[in-house]
C-alpha cells in the first residue's frame, strides 16, 4: 500500500502529546465523562448528522480517549446550540476501544449499525491503521484527532489532525539542538509500537544536523515495560545530557520514578505521548518537574479560543483539558467549516459525504485550537507546534 508523504508536513518551532497537557487519570475521566451533560438527542424522525468518534475510554489510554471523546461531544454540543451544521444539528456516539485493535473494529461497526457518517478517531495509532481498512471499504470519511503514525493517514479517506510521527521526531531533535538543550544525548524508546520508533528514528537523523549525539539507544517492548533499571543505567554510564522519552506517560512515570532511585540526574524531553502523566494514581507529580515535551496545545495560553474551551471544558468534564482534547475539538470544527464550504445536507449518501470531505477540507483553513490549520490532499496537517514545561504541576508554554 502506497505510503503518503510525510514531508509535506510544515512545523516552525516546536512542541509535545500528548504524549500524545493536564488530563486526569482514567477513572477520573471516566467518572467526569459520564456526570457531564450528554449531547442533546434530536427528536425522532429529526434528520440529523451522524458523527461517531472511537477511543480507550477505559484502562490503559484512557486519558487519551476520553479527552479525544468529551473534546468531541463539547464541539458538537457549543455547534448543536448555535444552530447546527448548515441548519442541521449533530446526534453524537462514542464507543470504547480499550486501546485493543480488534475492539476499536468492533466499535466501528458498532457505530455503524447506528448509521455514522463521519468517524472522528479511534484515538491511537494502531487502532487507527485497523478501524481504515474498513472506512476505506465502506468509503467513510475518517478525522483522527491523535493517530500519529505515518500509516494512519494511508488511504485518502483518512485525514488527522495532530502531527505524524517522523514530524514529532525531527522537530524535537531541531528543538533540543537550536535551543542548546544538550550535546549528548540517551533515548529510550519503545520498539513494540509504531509510534514510539517511528519518532525515535527520524530523532536519530535529525539529530545528526543539530550537532547532538545521540549516545546510546535502549529499547523495551510491551513485555518489558516495568522495569526499565538496565535501559537507566545505560543512560548514567553513557554521560547523557538529556534523556529523550518517545513514548506513553504510563511508561514515563515509571522510569521518572525508576530514575530517581537509581539517582539519574539528567534533562527529560519527549513528545505528545507524555501527556497525561500528571493525575496518573500513584505517581509521585513532583518527579515530572522541568519535563519538556512538544504539543501544539498549552492549556495556559491566554488567547480567547483558548480560555473558553479550558473554561468549558473543566466545566462539563471537571479536568484541564489536554492536547488530545484540543486535537479533537479542532476536528470537529474543521469537519463542520468543510460540510458548510460543501453545503452538504445530512440526507447527502456516505459516499457524497466523504467526496465532499476529501475535496473540500483542503480548501479551508481552521483557526483553531492547535493553531492556523491547512491540511494537504495526503490528509496532512500544516501547523505549529509548541513546546512546554512541566513546572508546579503544569504545564507552561516555552519560548
Amino acid at each position: 500500500m502506497k505510503m503518503k508523504k510525510v514531508a509535506g508536513l510544515v512545523l516552525a518551532t516546536a512542541m509535545t502529546a500528548s504524549l500524545f497537557a493536564g488530563c486526569a487519570n482514567s477513572d477520573q475521566n471516566k467518572n467526569a465523562s459520564s456526570n457531564a451533560a450528554n449531547t442533546a438527542e434530536p427528536a425522532s424522525g429529526e434528520l440529523v448528522w451522524k458523527i461517531g468518534a472511537i477511543g480507550p475510554l477505559t484502562g490503559a489510554g484512557a486519558n487519551y480517549g476520553n479527552a479525544v471523546c468529551d473534546a468531541a461531544e463539547l464541539a458538537i454540543n457549543e455547534i448543536n446550540e448555535a444552530g447546527g451544521i448548515n441548519g442541521y444539528k449533530i446526534a453524537y456516539k462514542k464507543e470504547d476501544d480499550e486501546l485493543d485493535n480488534e475492539k476499536s473494529v468492533n466499535a466501528y461497526n458498532a457505530l455503524k449499525d447506528w448509521g455514522m457518517q463521519i468517524l472522528v478517531g479511534p484515538t491511537t495509532s494502531d487502532c487507527t491503521i485497523a478501524v481504515s481498512e474498513l472506512t476505506k471499504a465502506d468509503n467513510v470519511f475518517q478525522i483522527t484527532p491523535s493517530g500519529s503514525a505515518v500509516e494512519c493517514t494511508k488511504y485518502d479517506n483518512v485525514f488527522r489532525v495532530c502531527f505524524a510521527d517522523p514530524a514529532q521526531g525531527a522537530k524535537s531533535a531541531e528543538y533540543i539542538g537550536t535551543h542548546n538543550l544538550a550535546k549528548k544525548v540517551g533515548i529510550i524508546y519503545d520498539s513494540s509500537t509504531t509510534y514510539s520508533s517511528g519518532i525515535e528514528q527520524s530523532f536519530v537523523e535529525e539529530a545528526k544536523n543539530q550537532g547532538v549525539e545521540v549516545v546510546a539507544a535502549e529499547a523495551f517492548t510491551a513485555d518489558t515495560k516495568t522495569d526499565f533499571t538496565a535501559q537507566l543505567q545505560k543512560m548514567k554510564d553513557s554521560g547523557a545530557e538529556l534523556v529523550f522519552l518517545p513514548i506513553y506517560y504510563t511508561e514515563a512515570a515509571t522510569i521518572l520514578t525508576q530514575a530517581s532511585s537509581m539517582g539519574l540526574s539528567v534533562k527529560w524531553f519527549g513528545c505528545d505521548g507524555l501527556d497525561g502523566m500528571l493525575d496518573m494514581d500513584n505517581f509521585d507529580a513532583s518527579l515530572a518537574e522541568g519535563v519538556m515535551l512538544l504539543t501544539p496545545f498549552a492549556a495556559d495560553a491566554t488567547d480567547d479560543l483558548t480560555t473558553k474551551f479550558v473554561s468549558s471544558y473543566k466545566e462539563a468534564y471537571k479536568v484541564t483539558p489536554n492536547q488530545f482534547a484540543a486535537d479533537s475539538y479542532d476536528a470537529v470544527y474543521a469537519l463542520k467549516a468543510t460540510l458548510e464550504k460543501a453545503n452538504l445536507t445530512p440526507d447527502a449518501s456516505t459516499a457524497d459525504i466523504t467526496a465532499a470531505l476529501k475535496a473540500n477540507m483542503t480548501e479551508i483553513e481552521l483557526a483553531g485550537l492547535t493553531g492556523n490549520i491547512k491540511w494537504t490532499a495526503d490528509g496532512e496537517p500544516d501547523k505549529n507546534p509548541k513546546a512546554v514545561e512541566i513546572k508546579n504541576g503544569t504545564y507552561v508554554s516555552m519560548e
